[in-house]
């Protein structure tokens, strides 16, 4: 009973088998199925691999949302050097709120060189050729965020100034945490002092020879401090071609949610629109010298996300791939062959001509002879 059980079982599944079975007999090789069989294996290796590297790659998704934290604070990154003494000068934040966040809260006034080191203007140069990359290829956004904690520090390589040579300017570092508004964080002549209308700096001391907001911007940024990451206004250069001038930076803040297969953090990405011009009372350009960036915070919230090519879809992908090139190639060397045969074959047919052969009553017989294997050969 078990042996007939199996039977019937293997019965069925033969039944149930849907592939075509070709007799041997019917399998006929020849030069050019193996030319085309050769083809089709080596079309199938190349995609495959190149199949492969597509699974491996990664994309960044970008999503879109209300940004509804507003009582969150908004941390400030610094790293500018200004060529003035620090005596002389005094950095401060002012919001629409009207709150005075005081540089004291968190950044150092450093006395430095403001001429660079050789190594230091090397990695200025290479920034400021990644910047003018990224203005021009913005696809290249997608690889710094992949490569966020790999990639060596942007900041500049320690500073190895001269003992004897006296500072002429100064290093402004450090961070500053302000309300989620749009404010002014700013670098003017004197120390800012408190003031029930607003603020106010203390100038009077300072001589107008020594204005000089010629400045460096080792880095700026927004949210928490990401090493890696590449912000438009690192490695940023501005000489000033007079004493009074005024240096403007318009810059919108967007908060952003980064997820990576190495990171996950929430900072802040931005754009800025720079503007500079001479402070001239008598032309009618009204201003006071100094450094001012301008930032206001988008209500959009952007969510980065690194996706990857499931396993599944990879082998999907694969049988179409494997699938496809051995049916397209059966039917071109299928359609081939047919119209290799009805060449070849018109072309036999012209080559026997209509013949006379005499017969034994006198006549003539215009049919074609019969073809023999011995009349072929």
């Amino acid at each position: 009973m078990r042996r007939l059980n199996r039977k019937k079982t293997l019965n069925l599944m033969k039944e149930l088998d849907a592939f075509p079975k070709v007799p041997e007999s019917y399998v006929e090789t020849s030069a050019s199925g193996g030319t085309v069989s050769l083809i089709a294996f080596t079309t199938i290796a190349f995609l495959t691999i190149m199949e492969f590297m597509v699974y491996r790659d990664t994309w960044m998704k970008y999503e879109y949302e209300v940004d509804k934290d507003f009582t969150s604070k908004l941390r400030i990154n610094i790293d500018i050097t200004v060529a003035m003494r620090c005596q002389y000068v005094g950095a401060d934040v002012l919001d629409l709120a009207e709150t005075m966040v005081a540089s004291a809260d968190g950044l150092i006034y450093e006395p430095v060189m403001f001429e660079l080191t050789p190594q230091q203007k090397e990695l200025q140069r290479m920034l400021q050729l990644i910047q003018s990359r990224l203005q021009e290829e913005h696809s290249l956004q997608d690889v710094i965020f992949k490569s966020a904690f790999k990639s060596a520090s942007t900041a500049l390589p320690p500073r190895e100034d001269n003992s004897l040579q006296t500072p002429d300017a100064c290093r402004i570092h450090g961070h500053l945490y302000v309300n989620k508004v749009a404010g002014n964080f700013h670098i003017t002549v004197g120390k800012a002092i408190p003031h029930p209308r607003g603020h106010a700096h203390l100038a009077a001391l300072v001589s107008h020879e020594s204005y000089n907001f010629s400045h460096r911007i080792d880095h700026l940024s927004f949210g928490e401090l990401i090493p890696g990451i590449i912000n438009p206004l690192d490695g940023t250069e501005k000489i000033a071609s007079d004493h009074n001038q005024m240096f403007q930076y318009f810059i919108t803040v967007v908060p952003t949610k980064l997820h990576t297969y190495k990171i996950s953090a929430e900072t802040h990405q931005f754009s800025v629109t720079e503007r500079e011009r001479v402070i001239n009372h008598a032309a009618g350009s009204h201003g006071v010298s100094g450094i001012f960036m301008k930032y206001d915070i988008s209500s959009l919230m952007v969510t980065v996300t690194e996706e990857h090519m499931p396993f599944w879809q990879f082998l999907v992908r694969l049988c179409g791939i494997i699938g496809g090139i051995f049916s397209t190639t059966g039917i071109l060397h299928g359609v081939g062959r047919f119209v290799a045969e009805i060449i070849f074959c018109r072309f036999r047919l012209g080559s026997y001509r209509s013949t006379s052969v005499p017969l034994p009553d006198g006549h003539t017989s215009n049919h074609l002879p019969l073809i023999t294997e011995n009349s072929i050969h």
